[in-house]
């Protein structure tokens, strides 16, 4: 829930690079097929407490353990973020951060940044109608998360959004679930 494009840009570049220089033209990878998202999310609904059931695992919340939220506040134009997670050690980690909408995106799509002027995408990709349950990611499919208003969710509703994300591209397999085991507040 916390890219950090600072790392994810250097490494991207490197390894960019590196395809580049090894593989011949003819050689490259198909792109992935442009990433959909909801029609339209009402910011003022989605904002709250989320609590985060399954990630596909990344740098930036390798320390996380459990217990893993976020609340979401609409401020004029911009959304407030506020990311905790439990540690192995038992303490808890935050991080604070703002997003902002990408125009014409019926905010569906939001630029997140925790260290300015570093922007990741979080993009709405299935979203139950009462708000309750969600799936984000990024269009490289490399970040992806479900989260749920309820520390524990459903089998099946978890299931049909994994489903989900493997239709839209992502690595179902790859995906782990994150125990909640204790509210943060």
């Amino acid at each position: 829930m916390r890219p950090t494009l600072l790392t994810t840009a250097a490494a991207t570049a490197s390894l960019v690079l590196g395809l580049t220089l090894a593989a011949p033209p003819a050689a490259h990878a198909a792109e992935p097929a442009p990433l959909p998202t909801v029609a339209s999310v009402d910011l003022a609904r989605y904002a709250g407490a989320w609590y985060e059931i399954a990630l596909l695992p990344n740098r930036f919340q390798k320390q996380c353990v459990a217990d893993t939220q976020a609340r979401y506040r609409q401020d004029g134009a911009r959304v407030e973020v506020l990311n905790r997670c439990r540690k192995a050690d038992g303490s808890v980690d935050d991080i604070k951060g703002h997003a902002k909408v990408v125009e014409g995106s019926g905010n569906a799509k939001l630029r997140v940044t925790f260290f300015w002027p570093f922007y990741g995408d979080y993009w709405v990709l299935a979203l139950d109608p009462d708000y309750r349950q969600v799936l984000v990611g990024a269009p490289s499919r490399q970040y992806a998360w479900v989260l749920s208003r309820t520390p524990q969710m459903d089998e099946a509703a978890l299931q049909a959004l994994l489903d989900r994300a493997a239709a839209l591209g992502f690595d179902k397999a790859a995906f782990r679930r994150t125990p909640q085991t204790q509210p943060l507040d």
